[in-house]
């Protein structure tokens, strides 16, 4: 019965979305690819809110559901009936009775199975589509025949990019570049590559010190470049090379829309980061944490952990992670070259759930001391014990699948253990609302 409730209501809440759609005809910006959509959409979003009216996808509402529910510009009622009432009246209300509506949507749209995004590319008519990265091994890869089909899947969209709309691809990935055989209208590219559109370059980590004068990862600089122009840009709060791929994209697509690089600069350094990925928390015992507890695919987590091999540290580095979900054939390997990797700089390794079991597995082939490697169940337990691990100086990298049920990962759980400010858990930690208490 749920079920069928599930389907009509977002029959309902897609086809309003849709009327609205054809009502107010926003120029819409499709985000797509296997990592890096969120933080991508939030710096589209930083940039463009500063000259247009935008709204961007809320958290990361890039399903069936949360599509619809972005442009009607409702909430998720989750199991709340009289909820999602009010958000169909909403949508009629919208329809019917013309109101003030953004001129610009930023959408993250995602794949979970087959037919994901054929259904989204049936109503949705992107002015620009921002490819980020596809991985190697994608995650939801396990309910594909291949990691090749869920990159087709994906780029189904493309046949919906308006006739005058732009394809902004990321130039350093060989898959992502090869849908430009897919495009015959304007595309855009992107990357550290001397090729690309708009050039990134002189990545680093800012630092900032302590009252003993010790140096802190504090953020990240790199440079956007234009021809002849290149811009500095400061973001501070979050570590990774992914950042300076979001903020490239945004770039390249902001100055498609007339938009210079002095002000793309300007709406990057006040991008308001979201919780859960590669940012920057004080820890407990000055301790620092680079949170990126939302979510874990192969890709994403080799690119955590080689920010935390970049990252200065006086005290020790250490990797908390989680299960990888979703993986399928793949997931033993995949598992094990994580461990690998962990074991080449980590001086502790902590794994939480059964699949990362395979992570210490794979640190031990590698040689890593035995004695610094432990395994928790669950999240808690794992943050319980980092209470009796963490020292000053020490920064730890938390992050692994999300989960639900038997698979239920959760690692911001790990991080509100050792937060120094876990007051603050309901804003800064990822997965706060009350549905997901409940989980």
């Amino acid at each position: 019965m749920k079920n069928i409730a599930k389907k009509i209501i977002t029959a309902i809440i897609r086809a309003e979305a849709s009327a609205v759609l054809r009502r107010y005809k926003p120029k819409i910006v499709a985000v797509i690819g296997s990592v890096g959509k969120t933080s991508t959409k939030d710096a589209v979003y930083a940039v463009f809110s500063r000259e247009f009216f935008v709204r961007k996808s809320a958290k990361s509402f890039n399903s069936d559901i949360g599509i619809p529910l972005t442009i009607l510009g409702c909430d998720n009622a989750w199991g709340n009936p009289v909820g999602w009432i009010k958000n169909i009246f909403a949508g009629l209300f919208l329809i019917l009775k013309k109101q003030k509506y953004p001129e610009w949507l930023i959408l993250e749209i995602g794949v979970d199975r087959p037919g994901d995004m054929k259904e989204a590319a049936k109503w949705i008519r992107p002015d620009a589509i921002i490819v980020t990265r596809f991985a190697d091994v994608p995650v939801h890869v396990e309910y594909f025949s291949s990691p090749e089909a869920v990159i087709a899947e994906k780029s189904l969209l493309i046949k919906s990019l308006k006739k005058d709309g732009v394809l902004v691809l990321n130039h350093d990935d060989e898959k992502v570049l090869a849908l430009k055989d897919k495009w015959h209208g304007k595309i855009k590219t992107y990357g550290f590559g001397e090729r690309s559109d708009i050039l990134a370059s002189h990545v680093s980590v800012l630092y900032g010190e302590d009252d003993l004068e010790r140096k802190f990862p504090d953020g990240i600089i790199f440079r956007l470049n234009s021809g002849d122009v290149s811009i500095p840009v400061r973001i501070h709060g979050t570590l990774g090379k992914n950042m300076t791929y979001s903020a490239a994209a945004t770039a390249t697509l902001g100055m498609s829309a007339g938009i210079n690089l002095v002000k793309i600069s300007e709406g990057l350094s006040e991008i308001e980061l979201p919780p859960g990925r590669m940012r920057l928390l004080p820890g407990i015992k000055k301790s620092i944490i680079i949170d990126d507890s939302y979510n874990a695919s192969p890709v994403a987590m080799e690119s955590a952990l080689e920010t935390l091999k970049e990252v200065k540290a006086y005290g020790k580095k250490i990797a908390v992670l989680g299960d990888m979900l979703e993986l399928g054939k793949y997931s033993t390997e995949e598992h094990k070259k994580v461990g690998a990797l962990s074991a080449s700089f980590c001086d502790v390794l902590v794994t939480v759930g059964v699949r990362a079991r395979g992570i210490a597995d794979g640190a031990l082939d590698a040689k890593m001391d035995e004695n610094n490697i432990y395994q928790f169940d669950s999240a808690h337990e794992a943050g319980k014990y980092l209470e009796t691990l963490l020292g000053d100086g020490d920064v730890v990298l938390i992050k692994g699948s999300q989960g639900s049920g038997a698979n239920s990962i959760r690692m911001e759980r790990a991080v509100e253990e050792v937060m120094a400010e876990p007051e603050r858990k309901t804003e800064l930690l990822v997965r706060q609302d009350g549905e997901w208490k409940t989980r």
